[in-house]
């Protein structure tokens, strides 16, 4: 597995119940036009400080929601933060409805407005007109969050020893408002212990799978450690989270935890956090010098594009070859007619035989190739929808495997590139150890 280094750890000081809410605000939302990354992003960044998001709210651009929505967040958490509706148009209110929820009024601040018109005039204009100009006219009881690539200013108010923080809508906006000004503002405001959370990384074994496997080790883990499951579209996600006043202890409890999970379910972790399987496959080729290249027929190349979503992956990649008939099987791969006949295009011989045509043809020291009945029809009984064969040729000889999907066409495409990519990472992790 990975070396413990490359592990993400996120610990750091937290306020035991801390509450956070997140509101984000525009029609666009709520229609559908834009997708709210905002609060997921938002979220994740406040959870690798300690700071747990209790309620996500999405509203309209209308004053009496607005209102409404901030005072019922105050109400149920202690910190509040808002994104959206700080433009300098007619329909961005936030700024305005905020001054009235807090009996306050907006005066111009003179260093918002310098701030505007260097940002105008490092854009060649010389002047700004009347709106961007009350951009600068901002709530006279709160803190301002200067923007440093746009126009809208941030606005951090404080009641009742509740944090309410209004920030752009702007994505990178937002984001650079949060990571400069905001995250570390909150975390040097709400210390007490301390917070270690740990992403495990599965493939291949859907949560209840999973859930079955680690029925005992679960019912094993200490009672201050919390496990969840998070599942996604060919991955689970095992987030182990724990808190307390002594660091050290967290980690150690939690990486004894993990190192029990690597014994019995090594065939599906591929990792921690932000790793991918694809990523972790490149820096092993890349690190023995070795390469590799595909032969598929049911995932109609999908393997190759994970392959290639890698950034350096030409120095590793040499090609794939899409053989979804069986003529291109016979007549560019060479898979032998008699195979065809006997035992059908989704066989083990047949995948032997296109890994192994493959490698040889690109000339490369290790070939992936797929074969199966992706659907929705096509099944017999014998072969039913899903049933996917795969195989990797390599310096030891070529290893068949069959896999059983389900009946849906796309996830049975993406399991079964998501099943060989696995499987290629723990050959290449067994052939580093052996070298080693």
């Amino acid at each position: 597995m990975v070396p413990h280094d490359k592990f993400s750890i996120f610990s750091r000081l937290i306020k035991e119940n801390m509450k956070v809410s997140i509101v984000t605000i525009g029609d666009e939302i709520l229609i559908g036009q834009i997708v709210d990354t905002n609060s997921a992003w938002m979220a994740q960044r406040l959870n690798e400080i300690g700071l747990q998001v209790q309620k996500i709210y999405s509203i309209s651009d209308d004053e009496e929601e607005i209102i409404r929505t901030i005072k019922r967040a105050g109400q149920l958490t202690d910190v509040v933060l808002i994104t959206g509706g700080l433009g300098p148009t007619n329909d961005d209110i936030t700024k305005n409805t905020l001054a009235k929820i807090f009996d306050d009024r907006l005066v111009r601040n003179e260093e918002a407005l310098q701030h505007i018109k260097d940002l105008f005039l490092k854009k060649g204009r010389k002047t700004i007109n009347k709106l961007n100009e009350q951009q600068a006219d901002l709530p006279s009881k709160c803190t301002i969050l200067m923007n440093p690539i746009g126009t809208a200013m941030g606005m951090w108010f404080e009641e009742n020893k509740k944090q309410f923080i209004s920030m752009p809508g702007v994505p990178r906006e937002m984001k650079g408002m949060m990571n400069d000004l905001v995250l570390p503002k909150l975390q040097l405001k709400y210390g007490g212990g301390f917070f270690v959370h740990r992403t495990i990384l599965t493939q291949g074994a859907p949560e209840s799978i999973l859930a079955v496997k680690l029925l005992d080790w679960e019912k094993s883990l200490p009672k201050e450690v919390k496990l969840a499951y998070l599942p996604s579209e060919n991955r689970v996600r095992l987030r182990l989270s724990i808190s307390g006043s002594d660091e050290q202890k967290l980690n150690s409890l939690l990486n004894d935890e993990i190192q029990k999970l690597n014994t019995i379910i090594p065939e599906h972790i591929y990792g921690e956090e932000k790793d991918r399987v694809e990523q972790r496959i490149g820096e092993l080729l890349l690190k023995n010098k070795a390469t590799v290249a595909t032969a598929e027929s049911c995932t109609g190349g999908y393997v190759a594009h994970l392959i290639t979503t890698v950034p350096g992956c030409s120095s590793y990649f040499r090609g794939s070859i899409l053989a979804y008939d069986n003529t291109i099987k016979q007549e560019v791969l060479g898979v032998r007619q008699k195979s065809l006949e006997d035992f059908g295009a989704v066989s083990k011989q047949v995948v032997e035989e296109m890994a192994l045509s493959v490698r040889r043809i690109m000339g490369v020291d290790y070939a992936l190739s797929t074969s199966g009945i992706a659907g929705p029809s096509g099944g017999s009984d014998e072969k039913p929808v899903g049933t996917v064969w795969t195989a990797i040729a390599g310096p030891n000889g070529v290893k068949a495997k069959v896999h059983h999907m389900g009946s849906e066409r796309q996830w049975n495409i993406k399991r079964s590139a998501s099943a060989i990519l696995l499987d290629f990472l723990h050959e290449l992790e067994s052939s580093d150890k052996k070298i080693k």
